[in-house]
């Protein structure tokens, strides 16, 4: 495998391009900025960006931002969120915020996230797959005259169907008015509701129903009542003891045990015992005697036979 190598001023240029790309995205049409234009499109674009960022999240019932779409999510239409209208130098006042495909040829009006099941598109109700569905509102099957418009009971992992889930573009202060996170400025284009690392998840998986991150010292600490998660009302009354100053060995019953070898010290002591029978073989091979097997847990040995007398 060859390995790649990079001197100061190749790596410096390759961080160069990734942070141009970001910022830029697809506004250059594929073809790069020259430095002048690049200089003049971030005081042109920049400011406005860090003012009017949209924040784009498909979210549950309950409240729960599902996903938080990126610069990446595909959208219904195939195509990524990047490749849609992001950047507003005055924010639409009518609700909601409508975000349009820039593809060439994409009929697309708005940014639609549609979840995958695992790799794989999900089916609408029809059988066929979300990919052989219009781009275009109702979103009707390209495949059977018979649907009406794309409808999954794909469920999620909050326990809600698909169809039950709403797209969401908000701005700052309406998300903020929600609860939820917005995260530090950043002058990258298509953001979207990605305000952190932890935004990466699936909104299940973030501990709480905002994005914002793991529950706060108090949260956590808090004693186990019946609404709790069942896990949670499993094992808080030991966790209860634990934060009580009570040894966990003693809350889970585990010192009972205490005197019982442990697997490394069962490991160890098979080693040595092995290490010690080949010193064993090894002084009676120096000693000219050969070990033959015997009853269980003993050997013998046999004097090595003299050669015969020379005639």
């Amino acid at each position: 495998m060859e390995r790649i190598t990079l001197d100061k001023d190749a790596a410096a240029a390759v961080d160069a391009y990734v942070d141009y790309r970001r910022i830029v995205g697809e506004d250059d049409g594929g073809t790069l900025f020259t430095p002048e234009e690049y200089e003049r499109y971030k005081k042109e674009v920049l400011p406005t960006r860090l003012r009017n960022r949209l924040f784009v999240s498909w979210t549950s019932p309950n409240g729960i931002d599902c996903k938080l779409v990126g610069p990446e999510t595909l959208c219904f239409c195939r195509h990524r969120y990047k490749q849609h209208k992001t950047d507003f130098k005055e924010i639409p006042t009518e609700r909601p915020i409508l975000l349009p495909c820039r593809v060439t040829g994409c009929r697309c009006i708005s940014y639609n996230y549609v979840p995958l099941n695992g790799t794989q598109p999900i089916r609408c109700r029809c059988k066929h797959f979300a990919n052989d569905h219009n781009e275009m509102t109702p979103y009707k099957c390209q495949k059977c005259i018979g649907c009406a418009g794309f409808h999954s009971s794909f469920t999620c992992g909050c326990t809600h169907p698909t169809y039950a889930h709403t797209m969401i573009v908000e701005t700052k202060e309406e998300r903020l008015a929600r609860g939820r996170s917005v995260g530090p400025d950043v002058p990258y284009a298509a953001m979207g509701g990605l305000t952190g690392f932890n935004a990466l998840a699936e909104g299940y998986m973030r501990l709480d129903s905002s994005g914002i991150g793991a529950p706060s010292d108090e949260i956590l600490d808090a004693p186990s009542t019946s609404m709790d998660h069942p896990f949670l009302r499993a094992y808080g009354p030991q966790m209860d003891a634990i934060n009580a100053g009570h040894s966990p060995d003693d809350v889970y019953g585990l010192s009972r045990f205490a005197h019982l070898p442990t697997a490394e010290e069962r490991d160890m002591a098979y080693f040595e015992s092995q290490y010690q029978e080949r010193l064993k073989m090894e002084k009676a091979a120096a000693k000219g005697q050969k070990k033959i097997p015997a009853s269980k847990g003993e050997t013998s040995q046999v004097p090595k036979p003299s050669r015969p007398p020379k005639h």
